[in-house]
């Protein structure tokens, strides 16, 4: 059985849609788990929906209305002349009528879930209407978590136990389709698995089920040694191993979620990138297959985050940053589920490279205030290189002020102004 993961940008529209039929067609036969994400940008605008809901705002209705909108119209491009307000639209708005829960993050998850519902339920309409057949399974049936919202942790043995008893109630069935992204706790409550958590849920799905291989598709040719977005005269790499993959995935490179290697490598399940438009050219694959062992001649690799903040914490009673401060300082940011993109230590002092996230941010700096002296600067860029040379360094900086510089034996990470 293979596993298809498609992406918010392969369903976009109506088109896009069309095109994945055309995909789909092309493997007559065979054995699919097929996983979705939501469509286009609907996460995004069901983030606003989310934070009106949980603050109680007046927009609440016209955000909603924008995303139903959004789909109808989706809908009639593909000529699904019944396609209303469906029931898991209803369930939205019913949800949306109750009183949100005490905790955002449960609140986040328990609406922006809906995207994924949605999308697929659409797709399985349009799909059945071309004579597809296929079935429907609720992924939060499927993927069982613990109660960490919007980055839940996964019970492996419970989540294989699920999907094996959702698959034998369609037993007959050749082609699975499912949500990417969401789960449910064991007690039943929606959850999200961190954005873009598409790419995990599909190999999640694969090491449940042995899966023979997992194809992301993507609207690049493959995996490429940079975004093309900032960089131009970017190269496609042919192959690559799970460690380069799952190195250059933690540093941020947005066509793999970060959790998506680990259980593919530990059953050896090889993961193909290739792209919606071109589905018929090779794409890139990552294995540990002999020959694909590392990144190709070591072709330089440049991931780029944005709006990053530098934050330097030092001891007020001007002690060392020592274990017991790095313990407390560690603790406070797991608990905010703060991710560091970077860390250096000094004797006094110790810096961290994150992600802006106002709420996130504000609450840590509330926290430290008592015992710490905190200062930050905002609106940078972080630039990972894997297989750098000096001038590359020299190309990427520009004269630009380097904040915070860090060098391994492959790698370089530097902090930089705009």
């Amino acid at each position: 059985m293979k596993v298809f993961k498609f992406g918010g940008a392969s369903v976009k529209d109506a088109e896009a849609v069309k095109n994945v039929f055309r995909i789909l067609a092309k493997y007559p036969g065979e054995d699919l788990i097929v996983v979705f994400s939501a469509m286009g940008k609907t996460t995004n605008a069901l983030e606003k929906v989310a934070d009106s809901w949980y603050s109680k705002s007046p927009s609440i209705k016209e955000l909603q209305d924008d995303v139903f909108s959004f789909h109808l119209k989706i809908a009639s491009d593909l000529g699904l002349e019944n396609f209303r307000i469906t029931p898991v639209m209803k369930q939205l708005e019913g949800a949306l009528e109750e009183e949100p829960p005490h905790f955002y993050d449960q609140a986040y998850d328990r609406i922006v879930s809906f995207g994924e519902l949605i999308s697929t339920d659409l797709i399985s309409q349009y799909l059945a209407k071309q004579g597809f057949d296929h079935c429907l399974l609720d992924c939060r049936s499927l993927i069982k978590t613990d109660n960490t919202y919007r980055n839940a942790n996964i019970d492996w043995q419970e989540t294989k136990a699920m999907v094996k008893e959702g698959f034998q109630k369609h037993r007959d069935c050749k082609v699975y389709i499912t949500q990417g992204f969401i789960g449910s706790s064991l007690d039943g409550i929606p959850v999200t698995l961190g954005r873009e958590g598409s790419d995990f849920s599909a190999a999640i799905l694969a090491w449940a089920v042995d899966s023979s291989e997992v194809v992301i598709w993507k609207d690049v040719p493959g995996v490429l040694n940079a975004d093309p977005r900032y960089f131009p005269n970017t190269i496609k790499l042919t192959s690559m191993s799970y460690r380069d993959a799952i190195e250059l995935a933690y540093y941020g490179a947005s066509v793999i979620h970060p959790k998506t290697i680990q259980p593919l490598k530990s059953k050896n399940i090889p993961l193909k990138v290739k792209s919606f438009y071109n589905p018929d050219d090779d794409g890139t694959i990552i294995t540990d297959i002999a020959n694909y062992t590392e990144i190709e001649d070591s072709i330089p690799c440049f991931i780029t985050k944005s709006d990053q903040l530098l934050i330097s914490i030092s001891p007020k009673d001007f002690s060392f940053i020592a274990e017991g401060n790095l313990h407390y300082i560690f603790g406070q940011l797991s608990a905010l589920d703060i991710h560091i993109n970077m860390m250096q230590l000094s004797a006094i002092s110790f810096s961290i490279v994150v992600d802006e996230d106002k709420r996130k941010i504000e609450k840590l700096f509330k926290i430290l205030d008592n015992e710490y002296s905190v200062r930050y600067n905002m609106d940078l860029q972080l630039f990972t290189i894997k297989y750098y040379n000096q001038r590359i360094i020299d190309e990427i900086t520009n004269g630009r002020e380097i904040y915070l510089e860090q060098k391994s034996r492959n790698t370089v990470q530097l902090v930089i102004g705009n």
